[in-house]
């Protein structure tokens, strides 16, 4: 089968493997869509630490074909939605509903066992996130897979993988955002414009869009936002002015910069949440005044994965859909066959999509 393989740092093609059948507790999953993540960037430039050589891809949907011993939660011909953390149900986390936490397995390349089913010229090859789906086909933990109404496109359903439910999940799960409460978003990419319809679906009045590029921020006001700042400008400032100099109740960072971290721990109001959705560097810092959290009473929280429960939130997601209170049509920019992966990950670097999608056959 064909797949988009990462062989070293900066380095990546579509190349042909070899895929073992499903073991026990796996499914097979021929893919219908790939959502084309930062994530799977951050694998290729070495943000995201990853053996090689690795199947890149972990936001998705497809078709299950095959079935290990033992899967009880799918069958061959359910749609699914993969998930790249399995839940387990039954580790330390899971048991405590936090399952976007599950520690299962090591995201070391490998399936639960410990072992991976691709292989190329007889040679192991790993698979991002148990999942590896920027493929023809995937092997996966059926922990890793939820199933869905078969009357969902497999466009819109694969952005519910990763990038929408973090950013929808950040607003209305992680920091639990309160109706007429007010939000600002640095980064407005897909994950960020994900943030602004989980604000607006949480009832917030006010969602101000802080990025470079004025086009994504006018994106950003067709998904929700309400104000924007000026690119390249002094965005703590136009915030405490909109706000009469008082804050923002939450501000969210979907970049993964020190800098633009430290200036939404700023910008929040006495009382205020910060939240750090955005993925930076290992050896990355960003430094905030012992002083300002005890005297402010201010918050600094991580996302990871939305606080997701795969199981309960997929399907209240595609519900939210259906009713049309998410839009997840209008985050699909543009889609690419698989071969056009390299294209594809020259729109992302040059930041032209809220989502590009890989549509497979």
């Amino acid at each position: 089968m064909k797949a988009v393989v990462a062989d070293a740092q900066d380095s990546y093609s579509v190349v042909d493997v070899d895929l073992a059948p499903p073991k026990t507790g796996e499914v097979l999953v021929r893919m219908a869509a790939t959502g084309v993540c930062h994530s799977d960037l951050s694998i290729i430039n070495g943000t995201i630490p990853s053996p090689f050589p690795t199947v890149l891809g972990h936001e998705g949907a497809g078709v299950v074909e095959e079935v290990g011993e033992g899967v009880t939660n799918v069958s061959p011909g359910d749609h699914v939605i993969l998930s790249f953390i399995p839940h387990c149900g039954e580790c330390f986390h899971c048991v405590r509903d936090e399952p976007y936490l599950c520690i299962v397995a090591k995201q070391d390349g490998n399936l639960l066992d410990g072992t991976t089913r691709v292989s190329r010229n007889g040679e192991p090859v790993f698979v991002m996130s148990f999942l590896g789906n920027m493929a023809e086909y995937a092997v996966a933990p059926s922990i890793s897979v939820v199933p869905m109404a078969k009357d969902v496109p497999f466009q819109a359903a694969a952005l519910i993988g990763c990038g929408v439910t973090t950013g929808v999940g950040a607003a209305v799960k992680t920091a639990a955002v309160r109706p007429g409460s007010t939000v600002a978003v640095w980064g407005c990419g897909g994950v960020g414009l994900s943030v602004v319809q989980g604000a607006r679906i949480a009832g917030a009045s006010r969602i101000v869009a802080v990025d470079l590029s004025a086009e994504k921020m006018e994106m950003a006001r067709r998904f929700g936002a309400t104000d924007s700042v000026t690119p390249g400008g002094d965005a703590v400032r136009e915030i405490f002015e909109m706000t009469g100099r008082i804050g923002i109740d939450y501000a969210f960072e979907v970049i993964g910069n020190p800098r633009t971290i430290e200036q939404c721990i700023k910008v929040v109001r006495r009382g205020g949440t910060a939240v750090l959705v955005g993925v930076g560097g290992a050896k990355e810092r960003f430094s905030v005044s012992s002083l300002v959290l005890p005297l402010t009473g201010k918050s600094v929280i991580g996302c990871m994965y939305g606080s997701v429960n795969t199981k309960v939130d997929f399907p209240l997601y595609l519900d939210l859909y259906r009713r049309g209170r998410l839009d997840l049509d209008g985050m699909i920019t543009r889609t690419y066959t698989l071969d056009e992966a390299p294209r594809a990950f020259e729109d992302l670097e040059k930041g032209v999509n809220a989502r590009g999608v890989i549509v497979h056959g």
